[in-house]
């Protein structure tokens, strides 16, 4: 192919997760962008139910119409207490992946300044005027570049930055007696066996004989996938379910770190979703951040564009959320068997609307303060020293 052939556009996304279609779509909901040809680059065509997003709420949004399921209560437990969490002002929400990947891909369809191919990309290089974007099939090149392909060796080559993963297998069952409660989300349940870790069971269940039955761990190493199931099956018998049928599995790793994605950020490339650092550090939640990030890249697009020069740099702004979660994981890290009694001690007697607004980034610094007094004092008061000399170490270093 001769560089003559080779097709240009103005914006090209490689990977099509989460965040590259809430900005593509938001891209063309705006009306800003119809004079613009953008290109989305994915080897997995997105044709599958390959993950469940939940976020809590106020109000309707552009995704409503999309969700399959919502919870005005959750139940919070461990070996000691179960809470029932009454969740107003908010809701807790669910959207099925296949669900979201249709309703992008059927507005996307109809657009004709917008392509989306099925290749797997394999090479990006920033030139001065433009980036050049391989594929195993084909060569594009364009001004702008969104990539969300995660590299896992940024984050996990360093030892400055801890990094743990929310992992998890989950398993759609089908019960042969009801046993779940259908208004009731399990938000938490520590009473597994932690093993020195942070361990719980996630249930979300759509009917009284429905329910997704996720086990999950904030942790460093990943357990083999029996081991997942068979707490499960554990956590399944607890429940009285004798019988029961898998209608689905679903597994992941969300990588939990502050690492600073966004320096890797260039004049012409911007990194986004999880390969931007824009999944929440301290729970491994991607729907909200990926909602409030893609709205803002939008207009950010929009301003620069406006203006004569996108300088890509220029859109990430670290905020003290960043620096709690910051403390959080270095507790984690160190002392991964702490997460039960962390969080039990912020939802046992906390306002859950509160901590809620607190995980949206969303509370004054003295509701931050509200949230915070209730955590165990000794291993937050050690993991600030630590995080503060690390801040001066770094500053020093500049």
């Amino acid at each position: 192919m001769t560089s003559s052939q080779i097709k240009h556009f103005d914006y090209i996304f490689t990977g099509t997760g989460l965040a590259a279609l809430m900005t593509a779509y938001k891209m063309i909901v705006s009306g800003k962008f119809s004079d613009k040809s953008i290109l989305l680059l994915d080897q997995n065509l997105k044709k599958t139910n390959d993950r469940t997003w939940c976020f809590w709420d106020k109000e309707d949004s552009m995704w409503s119409s999309i969700i399959s399921k919502k919870w005005d209560s959750a139940l919070f437990a461990n070996e000691e207490f179960k809470r029932d969490l009454a969740l107003k002002p908010y809701s807790y929400n669910k959207i099925n992946g296949l669900d979201f990947y249709n309703f992008v891909f059927e507005t996307i369809s109809n657009q004709s300044n917008i392509t989306f191919l099925n290749e797997k990309v394999t090479d990006i290089n920033e030139l001065e005027t433009h980036v050049f974007v391989g594929t195993e099939e084909n060569r594009y090149t364009c001004n702008y570049l969104f990539n969300s392909i995660y590299t896992k060796a940024f984050a996990e080559s360093q030892t400055k930055y801890p990094v743990l993963q929310q992992h998890f297998i989950g398993w759609f069952v089908k019960t042969g007696s009801e046993v779940f409660n259908p208004e009731q989300a399990t938000f938490m349940d520590f009473s597994v066996e932690q093993k020195r870790n942070t361990r719980f069971m996630y249930v979300l269940p759509s009917s009284k004989t429905e329910a997704l039955v996720e086990y999950t761990l904030f942790s460093e190493k990943l357990l083999s996938k029996e081991e997942y199931e068979n707490e499960i099956k554990i956590y399944l018998e607890k429940l009285g379910v004798n019988q029961y049928e898998i209608v689905e599995k679903e597994q992941g790793s969300i990588p939990m770190t502050c690492y600073p994605f966004w320096q890797k950020n260039t004049k012409r490339v911007l990194n986004i979703g999880t390969a931007g650092g824009w999944t929440k550090a301290s729970t491994g939640y991607t729907f909200k951040n990926s909602d409030k990030n893609s709205s803002k890249l939008v207009d950010f697009i929009y301003d620069f564009e406006v203006s004569g020069s996108l300088m890509m740099k220029a859109f990430y702004k670290k905020n003290r959320f960043w620096f709690y979660d910051l403390l959080l994981l270095d507790i984690l890290y160190r002392h991964n068997e702490l997460g039960s009694s962390i969080f039990s001690s912020l939802f046992r007697k906390g306002n859950p609307a509160l901590i809620f607004k607190f995980l949206d980034e969303e509370t004054s610094f003295l509701e931050d303060v509200k949230v915070i007094l209730k955590c165990p004092k000794i291993p937050f008061i050690k993991a600030l020293f630590r995080v503060i000399f690390l801040s001066n170490k770094s500053d020093q270093n500049h």
